[in-house]
């Protein structure tokens, strides 16, 4: 992933075309008549070897006698002839390449592959970036840029499209065309053998053009950088997101779909992700331009509670009936709201939501009406709707509700039904920046997807429950019995084994023995105690209920005896195929009134470790209640994905049943996590029944199933989770015992402390400048809750007199996407200095950045803060004055140098 070289892709000054030609059907041509059409004030240089001019312009017969080398090429050359033109390119000092060129349709998986691979060892990304092949190129309006295939040009705009399909961005372009909507890039991704969509998704993200990223999405290649660049993106601006769903993953193969109690899990796994992301999905190409619109407004949504004020009684029943069906809330009306709703229509409304005003209501009775709205404390937001009438002045009713808005803070939504007079008064909204729609549907929508946009975001910058800090696990008992599996060639654990192994990590379960015979199993019964539970235990049969291999509540070992004969003469009568490897005994787990549960994880090939929570039992398959989340958890996140399950409500409790521990379900799913991260050897799990209740969690059923797996088990997680193996207890040469750890989520209290004891100078040193004390919790979770792919923030912690634990210093690294270069910020409490705490975790934040791999780091400070300056050059920086502001001092490492060990 990477972000080197992509402004010559989309900010060239210089543009050559490769297999121009007079052909108007060829791509050649076509792309060459784009970019003169749209005016690129940049030097055009065709190459052809067939014409002497091409659209006008002078034609040269090889990349070798340009003029110049151009920053970006559109090679519309044959499949075939693209190595050659590459290598041609590359001597030539060009740093992009598009590929419009035919030829790779049809191609097999080994010719696509041989192809990708040559074209790359030509180009060495990030020397010569590449996007495609078979894309239709991209435009960025406002440079006048159309290096594309398209058949229309693009008005500029701030909103930018990436389509992984080329029928979408045509049809996005013309249906922007008609709306009159501008962009600030569109770009078709074609086959992504270098450019993906975490590259773009991170050029764009920092781009101050774009306000807002759309994206059409079919599959991801690289889950770590998707996910990656999406989450930094989502914290600057909007990104949204349209996927086909289930019809996909239907239609074309190879997507690595996993069908778990009869559904096609992909597309769910794909909206966990996007919510994770803090994204928004929308459904249709209309959702996509209504939710951009919508989220560029500087006045966001509070929640999902919406008035209504209309006058046509249909019209908002139409809209409280999408609201209702999309999830949301109609707001409750405060008495207060309601009686003055009834005097200002003397008494001819009720107040109720909808709010049904007179049909002739006049822009006075609009404007009074929606004042009383928007003072509501309980509405979240407020839809005007209008419905036309006989000798309505609908565009005068739409500027004064217009004009009463001006200051208003809440989000207001307009809807004016209809056309003609209707079509003004909508202009009238947009000249004023106020969200206006053609119906009532499409206003509700958007509403929606602003209350979920505004979910996802807080759960991006939700500060999680502090993970309880007695939870220890046994790894190595975990691993022991991985490993003694796959040492025996065994896909899966027994149920002992796999109960060990959930034990080890936290999870209680029932006790359970296995039995090779009828006298064994008697034997095993006699030391659990009775009453117990007998299971027929094969390979071959994943249900024993099914077949009747399931005996319950068994009291002495005569009825064992004699019911493991009978389940054994059923069993091979039912299923003649099966091999019986004996018996499973349990102790029976007494939980009357408990809630069946199951908690399942898979692997799934794009993602990584996925798990499912839902209603468990004999009937999970048919109930299909299932939640999915994609580790690392929290206990904010676990408790959102139990929030997502029908079975949550009765999980709250009822008149006659206390409510179940959902702290200690929570806590069940975080372990089952943690467990997939440590035991990466772990394949699939599945844990049905999961009682709980108000006394906690009990699993009776746990099956694990294993592989060989040789890497890091952070490698397959699609989010990085808390590097917990870089935690280091050191003691300053004052004798302070301190902990070096990367920060936490759970760390926003103790480090909005620390913030509040640095000294003005202290904040000044680290800012540059004066600042404002009042962080709030946007900013907070800026500092705390990072991306440990591309940031870490290593904190000094250490215990006061009074027991309480506080944050003394941190030292902070912000790495390129490439990881070619990493910036560094530290700071330290000034009454903690002259402890060498600076040096601590100076050399701890250096020593991670070099580990890592990272070519050089670099840092700036004030030119009077001699200290961090004199600090830098022990560890080898070179310091230098900032081109850019003689107040500042440049630092640079460069790791392929040396770094002398510091001095406390």
């Amino acid at each position: 992933m990477s972000v080197v070289n992509l402004e010559y892709l989309f900010s060239p000054k210089s543009v050559a075309v490769i297999g121009a030609t007079n052909d108007p059907s060829n791509p050649g041509n076509i792309v060459m008549r784009n970019i003169m059409a749209g005016g690129f004030a940049g030097p055009v240089m065709p190459v052809s070897a067939e014409a002497e001019a091409i659209s006008g312009v002078l034609t040269f017969p090889s990349v070798k006698s340009l003029p110049k080398s151009p920053d970006l090429a559109v090679v519309a050359s044959e499949l075939p002839e693209v190595p050659e033109v590459i290598d041609s390119l590359k001597k030539k000092g060009t740093r992009a390449a598009v590929l419009v060129g035919p030829g790779f349709t049809g191609l097999d998986a080994d010719e696509a592959e041989d192809i990708r691979s040559t074209i790359l060892s030509i180009a060495s990304p990030p020397d010569l970036r590449i996007l495609g092949p078979k894309c239709l190129g991209f435009m960025v309006p406002s440079l006048n840029l159309n290096a594309s295939l398209a058949h229309a040009q693009a008005k500029p705009g701030k909103v930018a499209f990436i389509s992984q399909s080329d029928s979408l961005f045509a049809t996005v372009l013309d249906w922007a065309r008609d709306k009159g909507i501008g962009f600030s890039h569109l770009v078709s991704l074609g086959k992504r053998i270098d450019v993906t969509f975490a590259d773009i998704i991170d050029y764009l993200g920092t781009d101050p053009m774009t306000r807002s990223i759309m994206i059409y999405l079919e599959t991801v290649t690289d889950a770590r950088e998707f996910m990656s660049a999406a989450r930094a993106a989502s914290r600057n601006k909007p990104v949204l997101i349209l996927r086909p769903g289930q019809a996909l993953d239907t239609v074309i193969p190879g997507l690595g779909c996993r069908e778990v109690g009869g559904k096609r899990l992909c597309d769910e796994i794909y909206d966990v992700a996007f919510r994770r992301a803090g994204m928004l999905r929308v459904d249709s190409i209309e959702g996509l331009f209504d939710a951009a619109q919508t989220l560029s407004q500087p006045k966001p949504v509070r929640g999902n509670r919406l008035a209504i004020l209309t006058n046509g009684t249909s019209a908002g029943i139409m809209a409280a009936d999408r609201l209702l069906a999309g999830g949301g809330l109609l707001a409750e009306l405060s008495e207060e709201t309601r009686a003055a709703l009834f005097d200002l229509t003397g008494g001819k409304i009720s107040g109720t939501n909808p709010v049904d005003i007179p049909f002739n209501a006049d822009g006075a009775m609009y404007c009074e009406a929606l004042k009383l709205l928007i003072k509501d404390k309980d509405v979240d937001g407020v839809l005007v709707m209008h419905v036309p009438w006989a000798q309505q002045p609908e565009e005068q009713i739409a500027g004064a509700v217009a004009a009463s808005l001006k200051r208003v803070k809440r989000l207001v939504l307009t809807a004016w039904l209809g056309s003609g007079a209707a079509e003004k008064a909508r202009a009238v909204f947009a000249e004023a920046g106020i969200p206006s729609y053609e119906s009532p549907g499409q206003a509700v929508r958007a509403f929606l997807n602003m209350a979920e946009y505004k979910r996802n975001q807080e759960l991006l910058i939700e500060t999680p429950d502090s993970l309880p800090t007695d939870f220890f696990p046994d790894t190595t008992t975990a691993r022991n019995m991985v490993q003694k599996a796959l040492d025996e060639g065994r896909e899966d654990l027994s149920e002992p084994e796999a109960k060990a192994v959930l034990a080890a990590y936290g999870i209680p379960v029932v006790e359970t023995r296995l039995a090779v015979s009828a006298k064994e199993a008697c034997i095993a019964a006699d030391e659990l105690g009775y009453p117990v539970a007998l299971k027929i235990r094969s390979p071959q049969i994943d249900q024993p209920f099914d077949v009747g291999g399931v005996l319950l509540d068994l009291e002495t070992p005569e009825q064992v005896w004699e019911g493991a004969a009978t389940m054994l003469a059923r069993v091979n009568r039912e299923r003649p195929d099966a091999y019986i490897e004996g018996f499973v005994l349990q102790k029976m787990g007494r939980r009357p009134g408990a809630h069946e549960l199951f908690v399942a994880a898979e692997v799934d090939p794009i993602f990584g470790p996925v798990l499912h929570f839902g209603h468990g039992g004999m009937a999970r398959e048919m109930i299909k209640d299932d939640a999915i989340a994609m580790p690392p958890l929290s206990m904010s996140l676990a408790r959102e994905m139990v929030s997502r399950t029908r079975i949550s409500e009765l999980l709250k409790g009822t008149p006659t049943q206390l409510p179940a521990d959902i702290d200690d379900i929570c806590l069940t799913l975080i372990q089952i996590s943690q467990l997939l991260v440590d035991v990466p050897q772990v394949t699939g799990l599945d844990i049905n029944p999961l009682y709980a209740d108000s006394e906690g969690v009990l699993a009776l059923g746990g099956k694990v199933k294993v592989a060989p797996y040789d890497k890091d088990g952070q490698s397959r997680l699609a989010i990085r989770p808390y590097p917990r193996e870089l935690e280091e207890c050191v003691v300053t040469k004052g004798g302070m015992k301190v902990t070096v750890r990367p920060i936490r989520p759970e760390d926003e209290d103790t480090h909005r402390e620390f913030l509040a004891k640095l000294s003005d100078e202290d904040l000044r040193m680290r800012f540059f400048g004066v600042v404002r004390r009042d962080f709030d919790h946007k900013d907070l979770a800026r500092f705390t809750q990072i991306d440990y792919d591309r940031e870490m923030a290593f904190i000094a912690q250490t215990v006061n007199d009074l027991g309480q634990v506080e944050t003394l210093g941190v030292m902070r690294t912000n790495t390129r996407p490439d990881n070619s270069e990493a910036e560094f910020a530290i700071v330290v409490r000034s009454d903690q200095k002259g402890h060498g705490l600076g040096s601590i975790l100076f050399h701890r934040g250096v020593e991670y950045t070099r580990e890592r791999g990272t070519r050089r780091i670099t840092g700036e400070t004030m030119a009077e803060n001699k200290a961090m300056q004199g600090l830098a050059a022990k560890f080898g920086f070179k310091n230098h004055p900032s081109e850019h502001d003689p107040d500042l001092v440049d630092m640079v490492l460069d790791f392929e140098n040396a770094m002398p060990e510091a001095e406390d």
